[in-house]
């Protein structure tokens, strides 16, 4: 639309165009790490987000080991799944999120190559975003254990806008690679 904003051109929701910076919104975050201290890592990607004054972890996941998606010649995978509470709209906690990948030495050179950190938006309440820098809910969540494993052990109930519930999505990727190696 020309003269629309950033805004009113990409976001589509059921209720409102925009959640009120005002709001706390819950967000829920995959992030996994297969480079260096891979635990360590991921901490200090959570500790950032927090440091920022904008983002609260609310819960965390137990720590997920699992094989590499795409380019799988490369180190396994430790992953998680973190809900949060922002005050952020969601471009600019990818703003936020892009910035911390960065601060931790991630360096994008190939698709689902190997990376010190990687945090994905993967649901932010009940939005959804498509633009070409952006897609909630994550396109490819509902295809992928190491993603649905720890969302909905913080997340048991969690849904799709549309309404289907993420546990629907287990039976169809239980045969991938994943394994819980910690608690919460």
């Amino acid at each position: 639309m020309k003269g629309a904003s950033r805004e009113e051109s990409f976001w589509r929701t059921r209720s409102e165009a925009r959640t009120p910076k005002t709001r706390m919104t819950r967000a829920y975050l995959g992030l996994g790490s297969n480079q260096g201290d891979r635990v360590a890592l991921l901490n200090a990607a959570l500790e950032r987000l927090e440091a920022s004054g904008r983002v609260r972890v609310t819960k965390r996941s137990s720590l997920y080991e699992t094989a590499p998606v795409g380019l799988t010649e490369q180190p396994r995978f430790v992953n998680l799944a973190a809900e949060v509470e922002t005050d952020l709209d969601p471009l600019d906690l990818l703003e936020l999120v892009l910035a911390a990948e960065r601060d931790l030495g991630r360096v994008r050179t190939k698709r689902w190559g190997p990376r010190t950190v990687d945090i994905d938006i993967l649901m932010y309440d009940d939005v959804q975003v498509d633009t070409p820098v952006l897609a909630i809910p994550h396109p490819e969540m509902t295809r992928r254990r190491f993603v649905l494993e720890p969302l909905l052990e913080v997340a048991p109930d969690a849904a799709l806008p549309d309404g289907r519930r993420l546990a629907s999505f287990l039976p169809e990727v239980r045969d991938q690679d994943v394994q819980k190696v910690s608690s919460a």
